[in-house]
């Protein structure tokens, strides 16, 4: 199989799909490996650590995609890559499709085979190629959280974790997953005041079990989100629902209830997020003001870390990479029912029930299933 490994061009992606060691894999099994020039530069990966393994550099990433049999991506693609796609293709990336109906239908118009890392899981129903981002930008999303709650940036002054005599920032987390007990992790080690919110009645258990004594969990509903929201400096959108736009927890009324320079970070924005308000943004533009509650709402942040990330995310990926490869998309999909989840379109066929569902669209269901 051709393999193609094109250079990310969101705003501020440092990231890259493939490390040298997932070329090295595929070329020893017989596959030929695309890879764009300086592709792996922003995460410290010079194009002579993948020739020097085997993959061939190309100039242009028309050339890459039109060559390649699969895609290994990182993030969705965006509009300027879609006419360089084509059909029966397999594009191996992030998606997050139930947050934008332009790019499911972008994808079924081009008629390739879409395998969602968010959507795959493992045998105990984890999603594996979901969990090293989530990973990441929850921790980032405190350190995001702590930059922004400075005046100079809008936010209200607050230290995270206080000085003596003067009280830590009160932070609260929506959502209890790999997201936000990540971030309650980094927000409790700085010393704040950090509150955990899930309907997941075990998981707060076991969240009450490990955390520091400065973390606390709530069961969440609405009248306990409006009460603490209003209490809270920092608030962590971690809320997912895999595959589907996530549901709307923290509506626009609620602002009027917190302090003046508080912060919402929402790492779900590439689902739609929690926050009614929310919307996604970049790197170069990272925050706006909605009834003076300072936003969050990149859509890409562990990007900004890019060699971390990469690292992270590789380490994951490249089984499922070498899968695809070495059986094609059909046979590989059929031996894991946990791989077969993560098609979501295929030669222009919308086979993800959730995405569907949000929609309004005509579910069909994979030929690989």
């Amino acid at each position: 199989m051709i393999v193609g490994v094109p250079k990310e061009i969101k705003t501020h992606e440092y990231r890259v799909s493939m490390t040298p060691v997932g070329v090295d894999e595929l070329v020893r099994r017989g596959h030929t490996v695309l890879v764009e020039s300086d592709a792996g530069i922003g995460s410290g990966i010079p194009n002579e650590a993948y020739e020097s393994v085997g993959g061939r550099i190309l100039d242009s990433p028309r050339e890459v995609y039109t060559k390649a049999d699969m895609i290994v991506k990182v993030k969705e693609p965006l509009a300027a890559e879609w006419p360089m796609m084509h059909e029966g293709q397999v594009m191996f990336t992030y998606f997050h499709l139930a947050a934008d109906r332009d790019l499911t239908i972008g994808m079924l118009e081009t008629g390739i085979v879409a395998i969602a890392y968010e959507t795959i899981t493992d045998r105990q129903g984890r999603l594996p190629l979901l969990t090293p981002m989530s990973e990441v930008a929850g921790k980032m999303s405190i350190q995001e959280g702590a930059k922004y709650l400075e005046r100079p940036m809008m936010g209200r002054g607050i230290l995270l974790g206080g000085v003596p005599g003067v009280e830590p920032a009160e932070v609260l987390i929506i959502g209890g997953g790999v997201v936000g007990s990540n971030a309650a992790k980094v927000a409790a080690g700085l010393g704040a005041t950090v509150t955990i919110m899930d309907v997941d009645i075990d998981r707060l258990r076991y969240l009450d079990d490990v955390m520091q004594p400065n973390v606390h969990t709530i069961f969440s509903d609405r009248l306990a989100i409006r009460e603490h929201i209003a209490r809270a400096d920092l608030v962590i959108g971690a809320v997912l629902i895999p595959g589907a736009r996530c549901p709307v927890l923290v509506p626009r009324e609620m602002l009027a209830t917190m302090k003046p320079g508080a912060v919402i970070v929402d790492v779900g924005v590439d689902q739609g997020g929690c926050c009614e308000t929310i919307h996604p943004t970049t790197h170069d533009e990272p925050t706006y003001i909605v009834d003076n509650i300072v936003h969050y709402g990149v859509a890409n942040m562990p990007g900004a870390v890019g060699r971390t990330s990469t690292l992270s995310l590789t380490n994951a990926t490249l089984p499922y990479a070498l899968k695809l490869a070495d059986l094609g998309y059909v046979e590989a999909c059929r031996s894991d029912p946990g791989l077969a989840l993560g098609i979501n379109t295929e030669n222009g066929k919308l086979t993800n029930q959730p995405v569907a569902s949000t929609f309004g669209m005509e579910y069909q269901s994979s030929s690989a299933a």
